[in-house]
């Protein structure tokens, strides 16, 4: 596709996603930063922006699904940016229920002359079939009925069995609803439901709400921090105090931060560190405006050869948050390309790395300190098995509460901490 063709096709919302999604097949990448490159460069107005991130994400969800159809419907080998431009148009069909006319109409639009038929007889095919086609997809695995990889299939019928797996996919399908962690530090609970009629207090968490739409004021105003409640086990957990020293090990973004400097009323001292130094620049503006003054944000590679370069003089820290890198198949369902970039070597790489963090920060705890190991994984390899082998190397740490956030049981995204106390 040339660049004048590429620069007309996002005019439109159709457009924009078809562009998306080439780069993402082509080039590689995250989703989420590609569409976002994507938007930031476009004049499309809000609606077409939503309708655009509903495609994009929707194919991506539904990617196995999708080619199935196409297999069933035009055999052989496709042209990439044909078999793009059929994913489109049938998930506007079987999946948003886009009024026919259109999403033919507008889908065929976007063809090159010379497939212009090809994708034209294909999605009227799909219209006659429509029956047929869902059908015979209702009879296919897992992994084709809710396009995820076999092998994420498989583990996860070993470790929850088939209802489990089977309702764990179907939430990784769904759009994720808004959460937001209403700031203590700047307002109460009750003033920001006030401020927002269509936020709806979290029963389970009284500082969190769910929301209708991002409130882009109240973030700018550092009121709020959109994340979801399963993120405050870690911190509910660590327990912090006011006063006390406490090191966050792997902050940035920085919405568990914010959290722990609530909880210690913004009185003591967090070292908040991250080894990107982009990521530490984001995790320093994000504190800012949620009007935290006790973190020192650090950049720090737990997995390098060096120990902690600069916090603030501090030898011993009170507690400890490893909120591990890791897998992030809790959050699945929001990171929607995830499915496609994991691979089953992944898991024991991932774990080496949680260990080497854990093995650089426990010697900064102090003797009856807490240290919280936490990830938004639910794979035991990344969770209770890292516990179990940092106890073994570490034999004066105490294991207290441990606990699994599963999606399909609980409701909100999986995640995973554990709370260890230094005897000695």
């Amino acid at each position: 596709m040339s660049h004048r063709a590429d620069r007309k096709l996002r005019d439109s919302a159709r457009g924009l996603a078809l562009v998306a999604l080439g780069q993402w097949r082509a080039r590689g990448g995250l989703a989420d930063a590609i569409l976002a490159r994507l938007l930031k460069s476009s004049d499309l107005i809000t609606a077409d922006r939503n309708f655009s991130t509903e495609l994009f994400y929707g194919v991506l969800r539904n990617l196995s699904l999708l080619d199935y159809w196409i297999g069933l419907l035009r055999p052989g080998h496709l042209d990439p940016g044909v078999r793009d431009l059929l994913r489109l148009g049938l998930y506007q069909l079987f999946l948003l229920n886009t009024p026919q006319h259109a999403a033919v109409y507008e889908t065929v639009e976007l063809a090159s002359a010379k497939t212009r038929s090809l994708v034209n007889a294909v999605l009227r095919k799909a219209l006659r079939d429509r029956d047929e086609l869902e059908a015979k997809s209702r009879e296919q695995s897992l992994a084709v009925r809710f396009s995820h990889p076999q092998f994420l299939i498989d583990r996860w019928m070993r470790n929850f069995g088939t209802e489990n797996t089977t309702t764990l996919c179907e939430w990784n399908n769904r759009p994720p609803p808004i959460y937001a962690r209403i700031n203590r530090l700047k307002l109460s609970t009750e003033a920001f439901l006030a401020q927002h009629s269509d936020a709806e207090r979290v029963e389970e968490r009284d500082n969190f709400a769910r929301l209708a739409r991002i409130p882009h004021e109240s973030l700018v105003e550092g009121e709020c921090y959109i994340q979801d409640p399963s993120t405050a086990l870690a911190c509910l957990l660590l327990d912090p105090k006011p006063g006390e020293q406490i090191l966050d090990a792997c902050a940035a973004p920085g919405g568990k931060t914010g959290y722990l400097a609530e909880l210690m009323e913004n009185r003591g001292t967090i070292v908040a560190c991250d080894r990107d130094a982009n990521r530490v620049m984001t995790l320093q503006s994000n504190l800012g405006h949620l009007g935290v003054n006790i973190a020192q944000s650090v950049q720090q590679d737990w997995t390098g050869d060096t120990g902690m370069t600069d916090a603030g003089q501090i030898s011993f820290f009170d507690r400890i948050l490893v909120d591990a890198p890791c897998s992030n198949t809790g959050v699945m369902r929001r990171r929607v390309d995830l499915r496609w970039r994991l691979t089953p070597k992944e898991f024991k790489r991932i774990q080496k790395e949680q260990l080497q963090i854990l093995g650089a920060t426990i010697p900064l705890l102090k003797t009856g300190g807490t240290l919280v190991y936490s990830t938004c994984s639910i794979e035991p390899e990344e969770n209770e098995q890292v516990v179990e082998v940092t106890m073994r190397e570490f034999p004066f740490l105490e294991r207290v509460e441990q606990t699994l956030l599963h999606p399909f049981q609980d409701g909100f995204d999986g995640a995973f901490a554990a709370k260890l106390i230094r005897l000695k």
